[in-house]
């Protein structure tokens, strides 16, 4: 029963707990057959966060990306919380194009759980992600090596510039 468990969540991190995709890869009907509960596919989805929480990094993106596709099948203000603390803490010395990926990921992972989230968490979000987007533009370009413009679909200061304009426009549209 134990190893049939561990089959099961094997199956259930690989696919980050998406159905869909484990539906379109052929193993949804697999995963079914080990009869798991909800409770126990929410414990795991925790561990995914937590997991996930514990490596970010402004060197690791997968670890806030992992923390995004999650947000899109199990909303859990939690996942805002730890990017939003991660960005708070450990983003202002990053190079711009990180801290315009952690920005706009911040923000699209708010959109996904916004409803799951206390408006005085969704406004420090969003406040904290307007600081960094309003810091890109108020500083010279900063880019480490490895990260090439080109990459992120960037050409130069204006066009990282104009990315983060959007994302400020964005924000000043919501209402609290």
């Amino acid at each position: 029963m134990e190893e049939q468990l561990q089959k099961a969540k094997e199956l259930f991190v690989l696919y980050r707990g998406n159905f869909i995709h484990m539906h379109r890869e052929g193993v949804l009907e697999a995963y079914k057959q080990f009869e798991v509960g909800r409770q126990v596919e929410i414990d795991w989805y925790s561990e995914m966060i937590d997991a996930y929480a514990k490596e970010l990094s402004i060197r690791n993106w997968e670890a806030v990306s992992g923390l995004g596709a999650l947000a899109k099948y199990y909303q859990d203000a939690r996942i805002v919380d730890h990017v939003t603390a991660f960005i708070s803490r450990q983003l202002m010395g990053a190079d711009s194009i990180v801290k315009l990926m952690y920005a706009e990921k911040l923000l699209e992972i708010i959109q996904t759980t916004k409803n799951v989230i206390a408006k005085e968490k969704l406004y420090e979000a969003y406040r904290h992600a307007l600081r960094v987007l309003e810091d890109i533009i108020a500083k010279p370009l900063i880019v480490d090596p490895g990260h090439e413009l080109s990459l992120f679909q960037l050409k130069d200061k204006k066009s990282l510039n104009l990315r983060a304009r959007k994302s400020i426009e964005e924000i000043k549209l919501v209402e609290f």
